[in-house]
């Protein structure tokens, strides 16, 4: 019997463990820090033998397979030793994929995943397809393909899964885009993250699809360098293509081998240009996958949004409350002060992950009157726009924050929670962040 070990006893690494003692392997999980009382149940349930607070070499040190959660970073003594023992170091997309038979989409980038994760899944889940979406959401896939395997799988898949990937193939590929983020775990390396994402390709065959922002210069300068074997799909709100989706006197148009589908970029549930994007990204998957084209276009016109993605919360004395708590990143919080028409009270910081916070520059002078800086360490934001608003404060409260937005917004204004940081220096995670923004605002 196989030993496998998992690291970490959060979602993606007990969901391995579920599959890995379904495939007959012999299953050890290890996790540094505390395992959630929901999950050591169902290790113990399964009789699944596990720890915490501590990583055990000897019993790690043993494996035949490692599952490593996406969390841990790759150059930690521990990973270094079983690498150096030549011991495999997967992700649990890698893992799962290997017992599935089902056709798979895989979705990356640096923003705008999240939201064409869930409109892809969302217009083939009323297209009646036998789907579910996983990876970097929901739940977790490899407890899926263990407990239900189903026919289609939509994976939200970040740069840290890619990271652990070795055969992981997806039938249709989709890069939203590439921006400089995460870059503290690519040794503030750029090209060494966009290599990470480019993964999602690398054993794709003629038989498979690549589709991709062809306005994204990073995207397209990789391709030039890196040709990749997959059929290229590409998308654009500047220019045309035989096979691709473009925008053209305000149409959508969608156009492979011939096969056409249209609709007008009036009539989409989301907002913005990068939501045309995203909206293009996803109707090029359902058409692939044969989605009746009544039924991609009723779909992207009644999609419901994506939690902490430029949520409406409260209109409150005229001010509009707005968490964008997923925006973790400088892109992220680009495209939302770009689609917020009016002034701006920006709660912005956290866990700076090299940041370059210049592309807001010209944002931030036309938009933005004050700014409440919500972290521990806030000395860059200080440093770059202190200068540039009237009002800066700074605290390291989500009531205090929302409660000092309250003060210096007037009417017609939009408070907007776009942090362009990591959450964990304060919060649990950006899910937790938006959530207690949206606490704190029906509190005023």
């Amino acid at each position: 019997m196989k030993r496998l070990v998992v690291l970490g006893g959060g979602e993606s690494g007990v969901g391995t463990a579920i599959l890995g003692v379904k495939e007959n392997y012999e299953v050890f999980v290890s996790d540094r820090g505390e395992i959630k009382e929901k999950y050591r149940n169902v290790l113990k349930n399964l009789d699944i033998d596990w720890e915490e607070g501590q990583h055990t070499e000897s019993k790690i040190l043993n494996a035949d397979l490692v599952m490593k959660s996406p969390g841990i970073p790759d150059h930690i003594p521990l990973i270094i030793r079983l690498e150096e023992k030549g011991i495999p170091v997967i992700s649990e997309i890698e893992f799962a994929s290997r017992y599935t038979k089902a056709n798979i989409v895989g979705i990356t980038g640096s923003n705008g995943k999240t939201t064409t994760t869930e409109l892809v899944y969302h217009v083939l889940s009323n297209g009646g397809l036998d789907v579910a979406k996983a990876g970097n959401i929901g739940d977790s896939f490899a407890r899926m393909v263990a407990e239900n395997d189903q026919e289609h799988y939509v994976l939200e898949i970040s740069s840290f899964q890619l990271d652990g990937i070795e055969d992981f193939k997806p039938d249709i590929a989709v890069i939203t885009n590439i921006t400089p983020d995460h870059l503290d775990r690519y040794d503030y390396q750029f090209e060494k993250y966009v290599a990470s994402k480019f993964k999602i390709a690398m054993n794709q065959t003629e038989e498979n699809y690549l589709i991709y922002d062809a306005d994204d210069e990073v995207i397209t300068a990789w391709l030039e360098n890196n040709p990749v074997r997959s059929r290229l799909l590409p998308f654009s709100l500047e220019k045309e293509f035989e096979n691709g989706a473009y925008v053209k006197n305000n149409e959508l148009i969608v156009t492979i081998d011939n096969n056409l589908f249209s609709m007008s970029t009036d009539t989409l549930a989301l907002e913005g240009k990068h939501n045309v994007k995203n909206t293009m990204a996803a109707s090029a998957v359902a058409q692939l996958l044969k989605i009746r084209k009544t039924t991609i276009r009723e779909s992207m016109q009644n999609f419901q949004g994506v939690e902490h993605r430029l949520e409406s919360v409260l209109k409150i004395g005229g001010v509009q409350y707005i968490n964008d708590s997923k925006a973790t990143n400088v892109n992220s919080t680009f495209f939302a002060l770009d689609s917020v028409k009016s002034s701006v009270v920006w709660i912005v910081g956290g866990q700076d992950k090299g940041n370059d916070y210049s592309p807001l520059m010209p944002l931030v002078r036309e938009k933005v009157k004050a700014i409440v800086c919500l972290g521990l360490d806030n000395s860059k934001i200080k440093d770059y726009f202190g200068s540039v608003v009237d009002v800066m404060v700074e605290t390291t409260s989500m009531d205090e924050a929302v409660k000092i937005a309250n003060s210096v917004s007037e009417q017609g204004d939009a408070v907007l929670l776009s942090p362009a940081c990591a959450s964990f220096d304060l919060f649990e995670s950006y899910e937790d962040r938006g959530r207690q923004f949206k606490d704190a605002v029906r509190k005023l």
